[in-house]
C-alpha cells in the first residue's frame, strides 16, 4: 500500500519538484497540493494523507497554525515541517503544534524520501542539529514540576527516555544499553504509552519543558 502524501508549500515550483521526486518512489504516491495553510486543513479533511509535508511560511495561514488545526480534527495527523529555516523557536513551536519531524529544503533527496517513510512508520524524526535547538530552547525556560506520569516508569525505561530525549535512533540505544533493537522497541512503545504522548518527538518535547535529565 502506498504512503499517501499532502505537499503544502505556497511556491508552485517547490510543489512541483517534491511531487516529482516523491512521486518515482514505488510505494508513496502525492495524494494533492496545497499552496497555503488554509488550503492545507481542507485538503487534509478531504485525503486523510498518511504524511502532510508542510511548509513553515506560508501566506494566509502559516504552516504552524495549519498543523494545530489539521491536529485538532485528527488526532492521528503525521506531519513533516519542510522549511529553510533551522531557527530554535520553529523548531519549538513545530513539535509543540504536534509535528512529528522537522526537514530542512537544502536537506539531500534521499533524507527527505526516507524521512517520509520514517513519519508514516508512526516514528518522529529529529536530526542531531534539531535536538541540538531543543536543548537550547529549554535550557532557557523555567524549570516545571515533575510530570506524575513519568513515576510510572520502569528504571529501564527512564534509561531509554533518557537516551531518546538525547536524540539517539534505537539501534545507538540498543547498543548503548547492550539490548536488542526489538527490545528498544517494546520499551519505546510502554514509555510513549505511559507518558501519554503520541511519538519520540513529543517525549522530547516532554522532557526538555520538564529539564527531567542532564542533556549538557
Amino acid at each position: 500500500m502506498s504512503i499517501k502524501t499532502l505537499i503544502v508549500d505556497d511556491q508552485g515550483m517547490v510543489r512541483a519538484g517534491l511531487r516529482m521526486l516523491l512521486d518515482v518512489e514505488p510505494d508513496i504516491e502525492v495524494v494533492a497540493e496545497a499552496g497555503n495553510g488554509i488550503e492545507a486543513v481542507a485538503r487534509a479533511a478531504r485525503h486523510r494523507p498518511d504524511v502532510i509535508l508542510m511548509d513553515i511560511r506560508m501566506p494566509e495561514l502559516d504552516g504552524l497554525e495549519a498543523t494545530r488545526r489539521i491536529f485538532a480534527a485528527d488526532e492521528d495527523a503525521k506531519v513533516l515541517i519542510l522549511t529553510t529555516f533551522n531557527h530554535d523557536d520553529l523548531v519549538y513551536e513545530a513539535l509543540r503544534a504536534g509535528a512529528s519531524g522537522f526537514v530542512l529544503k537544502d536537506d539531500p533527496p534521499e533524507q527527505l524520501i526516507a524521512a517520509v517513510r520514517t513519519i508514516a512508520a508512526g516514528a518522529a524524526l529529529l536530526s542531531p542539529s534539531v535536538t541540538r535547538s531543543l536543548i537550547a530552547h529549554f535550557t532557557k525556560e523555567r524549570r516545571e514540576p515533575r510530570p506524575v506520569t513519568l513515576d510510572t516508569l520502569t528504571a529501564r525505561e527512564l534509561d531509554v527516555f533518557r537516551l531518546i530525549a538525547l536524540g539517539l535512533s534505537n539501534a545507538e540505544i540498543g547498543r548503548e544499553l547492550f539490548i536488542s533493537d526489538t527490545t528498544v522497541k517494546t520499551h519505546v512503545t510502554r514509555l510513549l504509552r505511559k507518558l501519554q504522548v503520541r511519538d519520540r518527538a513529543q517525549a522530547i518535547v516532554l522532557a526538555y519543558h520538564h529539564h527531567l535529565f542532564d542533556t549538557r
